[in-house]
């Protein structure tokens, strides 16, 4: 009597125990999810006072608005998975400076070494976030690769060299500390959207160009496997005037670039033109660029132009161009509307060759995905979508 009194005790404390556990874990996500929702807030206020009244961009933070709130269904699931999936490890430190965070995403198989996928966020250097990428992430994670999703400073926090800074150091953190969450360090791949695929150029154009005087602790554009550009700009000179008439206005992205003389500086494209990389070529990883050709905010000449400056100078380039896909149908839309995500396809087949494995083994597993949101209000995003 005696023994069942005291086994029944053990399980009473063990449930209380699990419950209590279960009450604290639960807690942290809420007042994690209530500290992400209060920064992303608090920049959004420091953005208006700086900004003050414009017609143009209250009108395209309007569309950005309605484009969200038709694309919601979708980011609650996704949202869900980011806050409470036991597969994301969020806001890891990676510096001292605000926004020096990092997500990391794991597969569902935890044995043996992972490729790596360094993502770098998109935003037009205002607006980016890491949890931006939480889709991709975990698309890239259930075909068994870690991902690591690097936050930078937004504009006004920071501008265009502070952006690549942060975004470096990201990359060397990971680079210095992911075969603790067994990564393979000879499979590192880097790639970023829109303006994050910019900072990850200029982060990578400038180690290559730099490759003889590493600092210690840093990293190498030769530890990078392949590097892929989703709608991005590599040519900021020939994009200011398209910005402004799109309603980001020149004054302010000339603020964020820090000055009308230091474009040249930051556009890869002009990089490799004028310094040929610095007989660096050797360090450039291949470099794979992805676009769309209904992109408006940012037109596929700028990949098409970054691939023929690469090419010149002997960088292995890949393009590919999407048939009427605009600058966030294949990042978000296509994903978001289930069935064969083409992008995805394309850098897992990249990825897959690169190490030697035959393509058609990734299209065998490359299943249809389920729709996160209704066909009729994804159309309806597009056709309102500020981007």
């Amino acid at each position: 009597m005696k023994t069942q009194t005291r086994k029944r005790i053990g399980r009473e404390i063990s449930i209380r125990s699990f419950c209590a556990e279960r009450q604290q874990s639960f807690g942290r996500e809420v007042r994690h999810a209530a500290a992400e929702t209060y920064l992303i807030t608090r920049l959004s206020f420091e953005l208006l006072r700086y900004l003050g009244v414009g017609y143009r961009w209250i009108t395209k933070f309007l569309a950005l608005g309605c484009y969200a709130m038709l694309l919601m269904p979708g980011f609650l699931q996704v949202a869900y998975y980011y806050f409470f999936s036991s597969q994301v490890r969020r806001s890891i430190v990676y510096g001292d400076q605000p926004r020096n965070r990092l997500d990391l995403y794991f597969p569902i198989k935890n044995y043996g070494l992972k490729p790596v996928v360094i993502f770098i966020t998109g935003g037009a250097w205002i607006i980016g976030y890491k949890a931006w990428d939480s889709l991709l992430g975990l698309k890239l994670a259930e075909k068994d690769f870690i991902v690591a999703c690097i936050d930078y400073r937004n504009f006004p926090q920071g501008t265009i060299s502070d952006m690549v800074k942060d975004a470096s150091q990201g990359i060397s953190f990971v680079l210095n500390n992911i075969a603790e969450y067994e990564g393979d360090l000879n499979r590192v791949y880097l790639m970023g959207q829109s303006a994050g695929a910019h900072i990850a150029a200029c982060a990578l154009v400038e180690k290559a160009a730099h490759a003889s005087a590493e600092r210690e602790n840093s990293w190498s554009a030769s530890q990078i496997k392949a590097y892929f550009g989703i709608s991005g700009g590599y040519n900021l000179r020939k994009l200011v005037d398209h910005f402004h008439a799109r309603g980001l206005c020149r004054s302010i992205f000339l603020s964020i670039m820090e000055g009308e003389e230091s474009l040249r500086r930051f556009s890869p494209e002009i990089m490799v033109q004028d310094h040929g990389l610095n007989n660096g070529v050797g360090s450039v990883p291949p470099i794979i660029l992805l676009h769309g050709s209904e992109d408006v905010s940012i037109p596929s000449d700028a990949s098409k132009t970054f691939a023929d400056a690469l090419r010149k100078v002997g960088v292995k380039t890949e393009l590919i161009i999407y048939d009427g896909k605009t600058h966030t149908g294949l990042f978000l839309q296509d994903p978001l509307r289930g069935g064969t995500d083409q992008l995805l396809k394309d850098i897992c087949t990249c990825i897959r060759k690169s190490e030697g494995a035959a393509s058609t083994n990734e299209e065998e597993v490359m299943l249809p995905r389920r729709r996160l949101v209704p066909e009729f209000m994804i159309q309806l995003a597009r056709k309102i979508s500020p981007f």
